[in-house]
């Protein structure tokens, strides 16, 4: 599993970018930072109990047993409430959008209390949740200047190259990270799904069997090696190793969401099904729950049946409006509209848009949440245009999408910004240019490789259309509604079975 995987409704929401930020292990000092020993970032507490609960709840957490970890930062902030540091890791180990803002605006009030080294991990993770990803690696930036020989600083300012998929960038600090702590273990997390993105799956599996290693008695390090065999097409001996998993930690609810992409690729629909409902049956909290329904609906989407995956998106947004929270119900309102788009209801998607748009400019969100709420309004309304094929509408829509993303310096944006220019000119048939677009687009996103084959056919290419079919076919991501509605065309296209 990669780290933030429950929450993935809050990034949707906000296109966030934001690091997975932890805090080293250090002697404490009654209330004013403790001495930087080592070169490591300092632990800020009045209480050595609650370190020693916040460094039992880190652990956990970053052995991705982020339910596990919640009773111990809770503990940690009861007996220190002014803990920052431990009110930064409940936010990111919280299974919801509400609670995870709830913990980050109490770290962001008590940043001023805590070390430096602390202060730069809680605003650049404020930084990546609202969607400033220039303003985080600034802080980062100045993190590992001052902390170059702290595996975490180096660890963070990974995952914030690898969310820009600056994959070499990313690479040089997570190798930094494992030679300053070579027993480290979620940084080999990491290089496993580093390299895999790069398609390197030799040094991606390496990666990972590294990671088996270290903890053994773990249930991830299976997890995200099974992630990568379902990527290479393995199924069986995916499925073997997400067994595993659950062998060690029945609860362990991602493998049960792997299982199912395993069943659903391989034509297995029933099983999969199976899976996912079993995983809502044992969910331990809202996030579980909801990704359960999500699973749902991405199956339900990949075999063509739009109502039954607008149903399950409803019951996902059941569970986030009986807690409030706004932020998951208005991504689950993107996520129906872009089911919607896809049954060719453009008026229709246009409204669950509106309302998503309308619940976070509503919400207590920050400002910069809100400001890019309205950003990928005009994104949404663009897609709608497209459909509905208002070609004049749908660039009016897009260049104000560029502007605020170039404006912002917000790459992932940037890369949406080309997604759209390069649909628009591949409805008008302009080929060329739509290749020249979609080629600086996300190539994370196993759509934009579908509409590359398509413009590489318009222009007459049958074999580069066929090399961007079949990447697209093969994409064999976790579930998600992007691959879910392009995988069966792909497929078929590029004569693959299955």
């Amino acid at each position: 599993m990669f780290p933030k995987e429950s929450t993935r409704s809050v990034w949707l929401v906000m296109l966030a970018l934001s690091a997975a930020s932890w805090i080293a292990c250090n002697k404490t000092n009654n209330n004013v930072s403790a001495s930087s020993d080592g070169g490591k970032i300092p632990i800020t507490t009045s209480s050595e109990e609650a370190r020693k609960e916040f460094l039992t709840g880190r652990d956990l957490s970053e052995r991705l047993l982020a339910q596990d970890s919640l009773q111990h930062f809770d503990k940690a902030l009861e007996l220190d409430p002014e803990f920052a540091s431990a009110e930064l890791g409940r936010a990111n180990n919280s299974p919801t959008a509400k609670e995870f803002f709830e913990h980050q605006k109490k770290a962001i009030a008590l940043a001023s209390k805590t070390s430096n080294g602390e202060k730069l991990l809680i605003l650049a993770n404020q930084a990546g949740a609202n969607g400033v990803p220039e303003m985080q690696k600034e802080y980062l930036d100045q993190l590992v200047t001052a902390y170059p020989n702290d595996e975490r600083a180096q660890f963070s300012l990974g995952n914030y190259y690898f969310a820009q998929q600056e994959l070499d960038e990313a690479l040089t600090h997570y190798k930094k990270a494992a030679e300053l702590a070579p027993n480290y273990s979620q940084v080999y997390n990491l290089l496993g799904y580093c390299y895999r993105q790069k398609g390197d799956y030799a040094n991606s599996e390496e990666s990972f069997k590294k990671y088996v290693a270290l903890i053994p008695n773990d249930p991830n390090p299976y997890d995200s090696y099974a992630e990568l065999l379902l990527k290479m097409g393995r199924y069986d001996e995916s499925i073997a190793q997400y067994r595993k998993a659950l062998s060690i930690d029945p609860h362990f609810n991602p493998s049960r969401f792997g299982i199912s992409a395993d069943y659903m690729y391989s034509g297995k629909p029933q099983e999969a099904a199976a899976e996912l409902q079993s995983m809502a049956d044992q969910a331990r909290n809202d996030g579980e729950l909801r990704t359960a329904f999500f699973g749902m609906a991405v199956l339900a989407s990949d075999s063509g049946k739009y109502q039954d995956a607008l149903a399950a998106m409803d019951k996902e947004y059941a569970v986030a409006e009986k807690k409030g929270d706004k932020a998951s119900m208005a991504a689950d309102l993107q996520a129906k509209g872009n089911i919607l788009q896809q049954m060719q209801k453009w008026d229709a998607a246009a409204k669950e848009f509106d309302e998503s748009l309308k619940l976070v400019e509503d919400s207590n969100l920050s400002q910069e949440i809100k400001n890019n709420a309205v950003l990928l309004h005009h994104f949404n309304a663009a897609s709608v245009a497209i459909g509905k094929k208002d070609l004049a509408g749908a660039k009016n829509h897009a260049e104000e999408f560029r502007k605020g993303a170039e404006a912002a310096k917000n790459d992932a944006q940037v890369k949406q910004a080309h997604e759209l220019a390069g649909r628009i000119a591949l409805a008008d048939k302009d080929y060329g240019k739509a290749i020249a677009e979609l080629e600086k687009a996300n190539q994370q996103n196993p759509a934009n490789l579908y509409r590359l084959s398509q413009a590489y056919r318009g222009q007459g290419d049958s074999a580069k259309a066929q090399t961007y079919v079949k990447k697209a076919a093969e994409f064999n991501s976790l579930p998600a509604l992007p691959y879910a509605f392009i995988r069966a065309k792909a497929q078929k296209e590029a004569g693959a079975k299955g």
